[in-house]
């Protein structure tokens, strides 16, 4: 019988930063069904919660001054609210709740990954899949609906000289339904690159026991950065968001 061994070898480093991203029942056993409770659920349920704390619990009062949630979600609303209309133009503002509504969860579900012991959902590329495909599908559908035919103008470059369009036609048309790969891996390849860092540097810190000042270093100062990029990466999946729902209204542009 083989012996593996670097699983039998004591002691020694042991670092494993994918682990951090292994999918779990929250009640024990080892099989997972499409109704079982995971850590995925958990802390999507968690992200969730917080959505509804800020933009409905906070803001219910409605004060002239308002108070610290109320201010955070007024400057949140602003903000989305002033994207939405300088990138996918005043028609895009009847979509705004859903792209205010997409923005705020990722800002949580990222921002509640940097807690000890939780789990980044948006590291998963099944949870920010699903988001990429809603929106994919929804810009399409709206995008037919608002111009007909007309939508196809969005593969058909007039600008370009004749001979050109039809290659050029064929390399939008796959540039557009790979929009969800790009859009979706781009968020959990973020996401669950800077957290297997952490996990790295915190695998050192353990070794190195009271001499880890390096590596402690090290992970506060990419923790400030996951935080920076927590806050951006929910600003990019939105602000493309945007460009698709331009798109989608205006494909002559």
């Amino acid at each position: 019988m083989a012996v593996d061994t670097k699983a039998a070898e004591p002691g020694g480093l042991q670092i494993k930063p994918m682990d951090q991203f292994l999918v779990k029942p929250l009640f024990g056993g080892d099989e997972i069904y499409w109704y079982t409770p995971t850590n995925v659920t958990l802390w999507l349920g968690l992200a969730v919660i917080c959505v509804i704390l800020l933009l409905v619990i906070g803001t219910r009062g409605r004060a002239i001054v308002p108070s610290r949630g109320q201010s955070v979600a007024e400057l949140a609303y602003v903000f989305v609210y002033k994207m939405v209309e300088d990138v996918a133009g005043k028609d895009g503002l009847k979509y705004f709740p859903y792209i205010m509504t997409l923005f705020i969860f990722i800002v949580f579900a990222n921002s509640l990954g940097l807690l000890p012991m939780s789990f980044t959902t948006t590291a998963q590329i099944a949870v920010t899949a699903v988001m990429a495909i809603a929106v994919f599908v929804f810009v399409t559908i709206l995008g037919v609906v608002k111009n007909g035919f007309g939508f196809l103008h969005l593969f058909w470059i007039t600008s370009a000289p004749l001979v050109l369009r039809p290659v050029l036609a064929l390399i939008e048309i796959i540039s557009y339904f790979v929009r969800p790969v790009s859009h979706s891996i781009r968020l959990a390849g973020n996401m669950m690159a800077g957290h297997a860092v952490i996990k790295v540097f915190a695998g050192f810190a353990g070794v190195l026991g009271v001499g880890a000042v390096a590596p402690i270093a090290a992970i506060t100062a990419v923790l400030a950065l996951e935080t920076l990029v927590s806050f951006i990466q929910a600003y990019v999946f939105a602000i493309l968001t945007c460009v698709y729902l331009r798109d989608a209204l205006h494909p002559h542009h």
